[in-house]
């Protein structure tokens, strides 16, 4: 099947990449407002850049309901950092009630009966029960599209502190079983990262 996105809406194309591009992982970004109130949602459109600085990035669309901006942008765009927090499977369920486009005077942190505690080189709060973190510094952002419903922005950033979970923490790598990530698929649906396999890649072509 050929289909050309320009013949399509924007809700259309939307079920299109997120069916296709999975899983996703996920980034749970704390922010804080200008008038100092915090903030925390997922956002799935996410991944690293490159480590030197180590940066990553994220692309959080416009509001669904009014096309503008969501408060973590705004917050980001108004005091240059954020935390990526990366979240765990029994987080899940509190992550997902942060989803919603709550008024900018609501801490979701708050309505998840999450945990905010302060970082150490940015004002924003990091999310005590991540057992990974990152805090960040505004690197850019990136407009896409024309500001209507549906196009959205590129968020990038750089890494000045890393949290690491003690337990995680083996020989300067990532437990991958002790993290418990998860995947981001479409509609309502995640996945485990439980059966993983492994393909040795040369570094030179023989």
């Amino acid at each position: 099947m050929i289909i050309n996105p320009k013949n399509q809406t924007y809700q259309e194309n939307y079920k299109l990449l997120i069916g296709s591009i999975v899983p996703r992982p996920i980034a749970f970004v704390s922010t804080i407002s200008k008038n100092d109130v915090p903030n925390i949602a997922p956002f799935s459109f996410f991944n690293g850049v490159c480590s030197n600085p180590p940066t990553i990035a994220f692309a959080p669309v416009r509001r669904s309901t009014d096309a503008q901006p969501k408060d973590t942008l705004i917050n980001i765009r108004d005091t240059k950092e954020f935390v990526i927090n990366i979240p765990s499977e029994p987080l899940v369920e509190r992550m997902v009630e942060t989803a919603p486009e709550f008024a900018p005077d609501i801490n979701e942190f708050d309505v998840a009966g999450l945990t905010q505690v302060s970082s150490q080189l940015i004002t924003p709060p990091r999310l005590k029960e991540a057992k990974i973190s990152f805090e960040c510094t505004l690197n850019q952002i990136i407009e896409i599209g024309d500001g209507t419903a549906g196009s959205g922005f590129l968020v990038l950033g750089t890494i000045v502190l890393f949290h690491i979970d003690d337990d995680l923490y083996e020989n300067g790598r990532i437990s991958l079983e002790k993290l418990q990530p998860m995947g981001r698929l479409a509609g309502n649906y995640y996945s485990r990262v439980n059966d993983i396999f492994e393909v040795v890649r040369k570094i030179k072509p023989e």
